[in-house]
């Protein structure tokens, strides 16, 4: 592995963890209500059992009834994934900036290209890692099992489709092109800023800089990419959840449920996780890549 390489992949580790730690009790109340009513668990029914469970309603019953705690389940399985996760995409969102830049003819389309097809590899690659670990998240976080149940369960039928691989379709069309638009998004914005605010030579704002434009831009990224990939998201998890059969039966059902927004239920609380983690994911990223390149 080049040193550029192991720069973005230990940045991205960083990066990873640091988003799962502060983002995590959003995350819990949005599986919650992606998995829907109609799904009863011990001891939990009065929180997820009716139709239209509210956020604020599954983040109050979920403190009331277990404990501010409780908003971390999933968290052991996803802290020790998404670091990982995060380096791999990281990589190769690296790997194909460099490569697109390495041609002296190069223009922003290419970079932007380059970025793109390079995020969408490392989004299908690292779905086969996640799916599994995502179906134990779930199983924690809507039925109530502990990681240990949960994992032994998901271990024990990696050899099945119907076992651990339980919602990778729907993960492979979530995390494929929507990573690319992830990435590509990133990097349009950060340059279109970094343009901007090219004109300043002031020191304290090119400390700020290095703050908002990553933060910003990583914002504008995560907006962009769970438009397009959001509704994959959701039929994932009410597959994974156990009130989904299939994509396209899943999807049916959501939009006989509730038209064709039915595809983008919890779209709102998504984007509440999703742009700060993405904002402080992207922000992490290129510190600790500049930090580490410094060294």
């Amino acid at each position: 592995m080049s040193e550029e390489a192991w720069v973005d992949f230990v940045s991205g580790w960083i990066s990873g963890g640091v988003s799962v730690l502060l983002c995590q009790p959003i995350d819990t109340v949005l599986t919650r209500m992606q998995a829907n009513a109609g799904i009863q668990t011990v001891g939990v029914d009065k929180i997820i059992s009716r139709p239209g469970a509210v956020s604020v309603n599954i983040f109050r019953g979920m403190v009331s009834n277990f404990g501010v705690t409780s908003l971390w389940r999933g968290s052991s399985a996803m802290i020790g994934a998404v670091p990982v996760q995060n380096a791999l995409l990281m990589t190769g969102y690296g790997a194909g900036k460099r490569w697109s830049e390495s041609s002296e003819s190069s223009s922003n389309n290419d970079v932007l290209m380059g970025v793109f097809v390079g995020g969408c590899v490392g989004g299908v690659l690292q779905s086969f890692v996640m799916s599994p670990v995502e179906l134990v998240k779930v199983t924690q976080q809507v039925v109530g099992e502990s990681v240990t149940s949960a994992t032994t369960t998901v271990c024990r039928g990696l050899f099945s489709s119907t076992g651990a691989w339980k919602g990778l379709g729907a993960t492979l069309l979530r995390d494929g092109i929507p990573h690319g638009v992830w990435f590509a998004s990133y990097e349009y914005a950060k340059t279109e800023l970094t343009h901007y605010r090219s004109t300043s030579d002031d020191a304290s704002q090119t400390f700020e800089d290095d703050i908002s434009i990553p933060m910003l831009a990583g914002a504008f990224a995560a907006t962009t990419a769970w438009a397009v990939g959001y509704p994959f998201d959701l039929i994932k998890t009410r597959i994974q959840a156990g009130s989904g059969k299939g994509i396209f039966a899943t999807a049916k059902d959501l939009v006989n449920e509730s038209g064709g927004r039915g595809l983008y239920k919890g779209f709102t609380l998504k984007l509440f996780r999703a742009i700060p983690a993405s904002a402080i994911g992207f922000l992490t990223y290129e510190t600790a890549a500049k930090f580490l390149t410094s060294k």
